[in-house]
């Protein structure tokens, strides 16, 4: 038969493993949350940006013929427009113009194409 004084540390063991356990559960779990939440707010700023993309289009349609510009809306979203002409480059033949915006906000952009 053991003695008790061989039996001493076995507790002190177990009660470690537990809680190293729990902690490796927390720790992942949290590592999990915080990378959700910041899927969550670029989800905010993606739809910012893609109505500053939106409000780049827009801004164009209204200049006739449409002219390429960059704009600052002052609130730290800007849009960028490019305007390619019917034939050059990737805009096709029969159009009259290819339009991109691209609007961002913050580290995200977004970017809307028309052809017409």
């Amino acid at each position: 038969m053991l003695d008790i004084k061989e039996k001493k540390g076995i507790s002190l063991i177990f009660v470690i493993l537990i809680i190293s356990v729990i902690l490796n559960i927390a720790f992942g779990i949290s590592g999990i949350l915080i990378t959700q939440i910041k899927v969550l707010r670029d989800v905010g700023h993606s739809v910012i940006s893609f109505y500053a993309a939106d409000s780049g289009i827009e801004n164009v349609l209204l200049v006739v013929p449409p002219v390429g510009t960059t704009t600052d809306l002052g609130n730290g979203v800007t849009f960028k427009v490019e305007v390619t002409s019917g034939g050059e480059g990737d805009c096709p033949f029969l159009s009259n113009y290819c339009i991109k915006s691209i609007g961002k906000y913050r580290e995200t952009k977004r970017a809307i194409e028309i052809i017409y």
